[in-house]
């Protein structure tokens, strides 16, 4: 296997999400850069891919809209 290229980033978090981040690595002997690695690998190669929805915010306003239009909806349904 090749030489892998890193980026270094600085990285701010939750202190107890760090917390539980650290207390996983240290019980199974992996570093925290590791799992991180890992839980974003999974979060961009499966959860991202199944999110295959339309944003909160716009789905917000399409029912707002169609609860608003709902009569001139079924008037031109029929």
């Amino acid at each position: 296997m090749g030489k892998v290229t890193t980026r270094k980033i600085g990285l701010e978090m939750d202190a107890q999400l760090y917390a539980k981040l650290s207390k996983v690595a240290e019980r199974n002997g992996q570093s925290r850069r590791f799992l991180l690695e890992k839980a974003l690998e999974h979060y961009l190669e499966v959860v991202v891919p199944s999110q295959n929805t339309v944003r909160p915010e716009v789905m917000k306003h399409f029912r707002r809209s169609t609860e608003k239009n709902r009569r001139l909806h079924q008037l031109l349904a029929q």
